[in-house]
């Protein structure tokens, strides 16, 4: 890995295979450009969730912020969208290890698994962990700020990376940050206008990200008579349903919802052959949400059970 030094700020050379990755993100799934939300949603996601985890045995991971949330805002002017997330965060060498790297993702399963097909192409990306780089196939400027959980605002770090300017390498550096979790802003390639709306992200949200449990929130919008255009509000609402689809009642969720939330859990690009939604009741009480997955795989099923 190439490494320039200038005091804490490296300039590293992506690995080999992510460069291809990348390559084939901006070249080849532009017509699934809409799965770059639903990706960094879910990381979001899964960085909430890692912080619940390790805040069982460390409270204080949680600090002054316990209720865990993602934040979607866009800028018109400045044509940049940002999801951010107070979840677990990243420590500069999980940075490099996490972004720089994709060994550990299953890269060249797959390679191996791409088929051409884009609309199942695009479905891989979740499977194997890479979801972060799809962020080109609208970007050509990425800019991610973060801090891991329990380390001092001071530990901050800022990733960036400019395919305008070279399509191998990124910067990382230190930065203050308050706050723990993750911020990532994509500055928009020409042509992609269209998502500078918050009726255009707000339906991309609940197509693919209304199972998420975490609330997803985005400013309300007014219009301003003087811009003669909508501008944001202080105050936010929630987008996705921001509860465990299990718990929500069988005629309140439909079939697209069971279906992305199935390959959200089981990380699969197939949907289930069927599902079974039911409350049991008994000695003991609780609600079933039980999958089978489809014929190819080897399991029996997948279920997700929640206490009632």
């Amino acid at each position: 890995m190439d490494q320039i030094m200038e005091n804490d700020k490296q300039t590293l050379g992506f690995q080999a295979e992510v460069r291809q990755l990348l390559h084939l993100m901006i070249h080849s799934l532009y017509s699934n450009k809409e799965i770059f939300l639903r990706e960094l949603i879910s990381n979001a996601s899964d960085a909430a969730d890692k912080l619940r985890f390790e805040a069982i045995a460390n409270p204080g991971l949680l600090e002054a912020d316990p209720e865990l949330k993602i934040r979607v805002a866009f800028d018109r002017d400045a044509r940049t969208i940002t999801i951010a997330d107070n979840g677990v965060g990243m420590s500069r060498e999980e940075v490099i290890s996490n972004i720089g790297t994709i060994a550990r993702s299953g890269t060249r399963e797959f390679f191996q698994s791409l088929s051409g097909d884009q609309a199942r192409d695009a479905n891989l990306i979740g499977q194997f962990g890479v979801g972060f780089y799809s962020s080109f196939i609208v970007a050509d400027r990425v800019t991610l700020a973060t801090r891991r959980a329990g380390l001092p605002p001071e530990d901050g770090v800022r990733w960036a990376c400019d395919m305008t300017a070279s399509e191998g390498q990124y910067t990382i550096e230190n930065e203050a940050r308050p706050g723990r979790g993750t911020e990532i802003t994509l500055h928009l390639r020409e042509g992609e206008d269209e998502l500078l709306s918050r009726w255009k992200l707000a339906a991309i949200l609940r197509k693919y990200s209304d199972h998420i449990a975490l609330p997803i929130v985005m400013a309300k919008e007014e219009w301003d008579e003087d811009k003669k255009a909508y501008v944001p509000k202080e105050e936010v609402e929630t987008i996705n349903q921001a509860s465990a689809l299990w718990t929500r009642p069988k005629a309140q969720v439909t079939e697209e919802q069971y279906t992305e939330f199935y390959k959200h859990v089981a990380h699969d690009m197939e949907p289930p052959l069927a599902w079974a939604h039911a409350r049991v009741e008994g000695r003991q009480e609780y609600t079933q949400l039980l999958y089978v997955p489809p014929a190819r795989r080897s399991t029996c099923g997948i279920a997700s059970i929640a206490a009632a």
